[in-house]
């Protein structure tokens, strides 16, 4: 779980899970039809602000918001960077 990307504040960095890419009754879904995925594992957390606590660690597995924050690709590997008021829930 170590990532090369360090985020500030209240910002964390989500490995998002990845698609299947197939219904379970094995159906398959083109790349146009498929949606982003809401889950993802915790890689790195920002130290918060002065006010707040960050209440995620690096190893969750969260949900998070639609569409929210900046994906980055490193290494061939693709990164969700969100704020952590765009995150749901811990699993």
């Amino acid at each position: 779980m170590n990532t090369k990307i360090k985020p500030l504040g209240d910002m964390v960095v989500i490995s998002p899970e990845k698609s299947t890419g197939q219904t379970s009754s094995g159906i398959i879904i083109p790349d146009t039809a498929k949606e982003a995925p809401q889950k993802g594992l915790v890689m790195a957390v920002g130290p918060g602000k002065p006010d707040m606590t960050m209440e995620v660690d690096t190893g969750d597995t969260v949900l998070y918001r639609k569409n929210s924050g900046t994906t980055v690709t490193l290494d061939d590997e693709d990164f969700l960077i969100v704020n952590l008021s765009d995150i749901y829930a811990i699993l």
